[in-house]
């Protein structure tokens, strides 16, 4: 059985799996000062106990949402995937913007926001924003996504940096970053924008985020599967405006994920039911989510003349011990990349509600996601949204060097401060 040292801030190192040096640096302090803490020679920096207390609560998921330890902004903002994980590490949301309209009306049905749900982007006056610490960001992927090529490269349009449209978006990110000099940004795209136009995509991103603004940058391809039944690649992008040490690979994943079963409609009366999606009185997923007998034949015959022609393409068919494939925009459709298995019938696609649960934004014991929209629109939004909890370990990753430079910062200014007093009295 492990044994802990008799104090508290000792108990905390430990049990976080720190080593007193990692502590040390991390807290901006030499060894033997951690060392007299532990013992308890003397008492910790209030503020430093403080810090570690939250990263440990975050970590373990015990920390009240109600604490703010930092400000940040959220742009393409979604249905708020990124908002609802930073907000789950202590972060106060400052700033929204979402262009979107059916995104907003969903964004404002689950996030108390004392500010406006700003529109688009561009029209963004950047000399009146609030301050902040932390910019994050979902910038658009269609102009990198393997679909996204696909379909304007059939249609002759350009696409990446080259679209006149999407393509800038991320200059617009890149010009906000220049422009107030947050302490730190998380930007996310699909897996794609690394190898997009054989790499030169992503080498123009590093070499503004690096070179031109001078930011220290980390990046890591993450797969949802570890923390949601699902397949899903998405590329995570950190920076920091001091170099605090972060690395990603230092982050680590859970070694098994849960399966389809812990996010599927439960039909035996263990669930209260949910109109439109379930009915009464045992919950039963409601018969309209059922695929019909022409769209079953119709995606079983598309299926086998693509295997026929020897190609992948077809249908997802799942049962609760499996993995889905990547939930798409796309879904409202017909539902094909993730179909569930129906003894005696059709299989049906994934409810709304389902999809709130396989992305992330619903969890046992919280209060559950709002859905004001169609289920089209649903759909669309879902699909289209982060797994919340990829990017709430990313964030929890992210913490302690987020308190590290907001420390650094703070004594920065604290210079500037007496150098202008100085000035002022000579």
């Amino acid at each position: 059985m492990k044994t802990f040292k008799n104090t508290e801030f000792a108990h905390i190192r430990e049990t976080m799996g720190y080593s007193v040096r990692e502590v040390a640096e991390l807290l901006g302090k030499s060894e033997r000062t951690i060392y007299r803490w532990e013992k308890g020679e003397s008492l910790p920096e209030q503020n430093l106990l403080r810090e570690l207390k939250t990263i440990y609560n975050v970590r373990s998921g015990q920390h009240s949402e109600n604490e703010a330890n930092f400000r940040f902004i959220d742009l393409f903002a979604g249905i708020g995937g990124l908002r609802k994980a930073f907000e789950s590490i202590g972060g106060k949301c400052v700033f929204t913007s979402e262009w979107d309209l059916a995104c907003r009306k969903t964004y404002q049905a689950n996030y108390e926001c004392d500010h406006p749900v700003n529109g688009d982007i561009r029209d963004v006056d950047l000399d009146n924003m609030p301050q902040y610490d932390v910019l994050v960001a979902g910038f658009p992927c269609q102009p990198f996504s393997i679909a996204g090529v696909s379909k304007k490269n059939s249609l002759g349009r350009p696409h990446g940096f080259h679209d006149a449209t999407q393509g800038t978006l991320f200059f617009d990110v890149a010009q906000m970053i220049e422009r107030h000099r947050p302490k730190a940004f998380l930007l996310e795209n699909v897996k794609n924008l690394v190898s997009h136009d054989k790499g030169n995509t992503f080498k123009v991103i590093m070499r503004t985020l690096q070179e031109e603004l001078g930011y220290y940058v980390d990046f890591r391809v993450i797969d949802a599967k570890h923390f949601v039944p699902q397949h899903r690649e998405r590329i995570f992008i950190v920076g920091f405006r001091d170099d605090v040490g972060f690395e990603f690979k230092d982050l680590k994943l859970p070694q098994f994920g849960p399966k389809l079963g812990s996010i599927l409609h439960q039909e035996n009366g263990t669930e209260a039911p949910e109109a439109p999606y379930t009915e009464a009185p045992n919950g039963k997923v409601a018969d309209k989510y059922t695929l019909s007998d022409r769209l079953w034949e119709y995606l079983q015959n598309y299926a086998e003349k693509h295997r026929a022609k020897g190609n992948g393409f077809g249908f997802g068919l799942f049962g609760p011990d499996d993995i889905a494939r990547t939930l798409s925009a796309r879904y409202y459709k017909d539902g094909s990349e993730i179909l569930i298995r129906q003894e005696g019938k059709n299989p049906r696609r994934l409810t709304p509600r389902e999809c709130a649960r396989l992305m992330g934004f619903d969890k046992p014991g919280q209060r559950s996601f709002v859905i004001p929209v169609s289920d089209t629109q649903a759909y669309k939004q879902f699909g289209n949204s982060v797994a919340v909890p990829v990017v709430e370990a990313v964030g929890a990753h992210m913490l302690p060097y987020i308190f590290k430079v907001m420390r650094s910062a703070k004594d920065t200014d604290q210079v500037e401060m007496l150098f202008e007093k100085v000035e002022a009295y000579a």
